[in-house]
């Protein structure tokens, strides 16, 4: 669990109904599901009618990174690319097939590429361009976050707007009216609330922790191009202290 961002959405969300009570205002003034409606609803549909379905559906979950990072593995992975190293230098580049029971998709194919004695060049140029797809559908994903960011400011003064019409529909019934208005203040501040103390932080970190596994990639990628050409263990230990250098 990463407290630091639970912290910090905590605070951001006391910050406003503290600072609310601070001035007299009540509690209830602003939960109104209506407003949150309008601008949530409203909000989702615009992103998911400009992003792909599946670059939806993967950004969703990616939020559950945000409080639940991927587990820092680099410790962990200095350790395998050491005894891949010692044990192609050893026991030739075949006997890496041991390590293939990895999860990780892209250390599978690095090692398969390896085993099958493709030309270290060859072999870099494809796992670059691994890595440069996945960048690219990570980032996509991670970008909602930022669009619904972009998008929630105008949806809540929408809401206000529509909040403003009920007000005008209702002008002969006074015990209306005050719904009616706080539905319209209270779309503004979720909106450029939930831009700005959530959707538009989540996407930042998101486009971080796909960084941080893209240079990780990048850094496998060299190892793989060392152990291929058979390079001196030096080299090698060079990537691993460069890995963890990162963490």
């Amino acid at each position: 669990m990463d407290w630091a961002s639970v912290a910090g959405l905590v605070l951001a969300i006391a910050g406003i109904f503290v600072g609310h009570t601070l001035d007299g205002g009540r509690f209830a003034s602003l939960v109104q599901p209506a407003a949150f409606a309008i601008v949530v609803v409203g909000t989702g549909g615009a992103v998911l009618l400009q992003s792909e379905r599946r670059a939806f559906l993967r950004g969703l979950r990616m939020l559950r990174w945000v409080f639940v990072p991927p587990r820092g593995e680099r410790e962990k992975l200095s350790r395998e690319i050491a005894l891949w190293s010692l044990s192609a230098r050893r026991d030739g580049l075949l006997s890496l097939e041991q390590y293939m029971g990895t999860r990780d998709q892209f250390i599978q194919k690095g090692l398969r590429l390896v085993i099958d004695g493709i030309q270290p060049d060859k072999l870099r140029n494809l796992l670059e361009h691994e890595i440069n797809g996945y960048e690219f559908a990570q980032r996509q994903a991670a970008r909602i976050w930022e669009s619904a960011a972009g998008y929630a400011p105008t949806i809540g003064i929408l809401g206000a707007v529509l909040g403003l019409i009920h007000v005008m529909e209702n002008l002969s019934d006074p015990s209306r009216l005050g719904s009616g208005i706080a539905v319209a203040f209270v779309s503004t501040v979720y909106g450029v609330g939930l831009a700005n103390l959530f959707f538009y932080p989540v996407g930042i970190k998101l486009k971080a922790i796909v960084a941080d596994k893209v240079s990780q990639y990048e850094i496998l990628t060299e190892v793989f191009h060392d152990i291929a050409s058979g390079d001196h263990s030096r080299v090698v230990d060079e990537r691993v202290a460069s890995l963890l250098a990162r963490h």
